[in-house]
């Protein structure tokens, strides 16, 4: 309560009265970068993202993939996977170039970690055989 000499600004010291300032001013500023510009960019720009969410969300392959994708043991292999890019990209960075040539072949296919990845990469397309095949004999309806 406030007495008659007391008006109810008093009661604000001058760190309040700097705050009050600031924040007009943040409000001012905020009403003044709203021009009909950037207002339409940001419709514009939300339309978009709804129309590119409800496509995603109609794509049946695109959300097989992403339950696929949330197994953990999906998961351990995408980390596995963007380690392997990362530590490739930088020892390749710092080995000198190939000489090329059958015997640089030779010796690359000899190494036991290029047969594994080879051997990774064989079965992934196996199995993407037969589900083509299988695609195509039942058609897409199947899917």
């Amino acid at each position: 309560m406030t007495t008659q000499n007391e008006t109810p600004m008093s009661n604000f010291n001058e760190s309040d009265l700097q705050r009050l300032v600031e924040f007009a001013q943040l409000v001012t500023s905020a009403q003044d970068a709203m021009n009909d510009d950037i207002v339409n960019r940001l419709a514009s720009t939300m339309s978009e993202g709804i129309n590119m969410l409800d496509r995603l969300t109609r794509n049946q392959g695109l959300l097989h993939l992403l339950r696929e994708m949330d197994r953990p043991e999906n998961q351990a292999f995408l980390i596995c996977m963007s380690n392997a890019f990362t530590e490739a990209s930088r020892e390749l960075a710092t080995m000198p170039p190939t000489g090329g040539g059958i015997g640089g072949l030779l010796k690359l296919v000899s190494d036991p970690g290029t047969q594994e990845g080879l051997r990774l990469l064989s079965m992934v397309a196996a199995r993407m055989n037969v589900g083509l095949r299988e695609l195509h004999r039942k058609g897409l309806s199947a899917y």
